[in-house]
């Protein structure tokens, strides 16, 4: 027996021709008329859709309430720090001589 992969398949082949030869406009009709379903479902989230959430029968959902606290403020330069820059500017060297 030859082990070429496309000589294995033949007979798969065969029984796929003979399928469709015999029952093709079936597949057909089938297909056209399951299509407009397949494609409302891919659209409406398919294979992507979450999983369901698990449904509190008798009972209220648990509410949690995340709490938003602002950032915090950054320093206002006011005069005081205008002032201590300029005499800083005014005493000090950057680089030494």
């Amino acid at each position: 027996m030859n082990q070429h992969p496309i000589e294995m398949l033949d007979p798969v082949f065969r029984w796929l021709d003979w399928v469709i030869a015999e029952y093709g406009l079936e597949i057909y009709l089938v297909m056209v008329w399951v299509s407009p379903l397949l494609i409302v479902w891919i659209l409406s989230g398919g294979f992507w859709r979450r999983p369901s959430r698990r449904r509190y029968v008798g009972k209220a959902p648990p509410i949690i309430k995340a709490q938003a606290t602002p950032p915090p403020l950054p320093p206002v330069l006011g005069e005081n720090r205008e002032r201590q820059w300029r005499s800083d500017d005014d005493s000090t060297q950057s680089f030494a001589a």
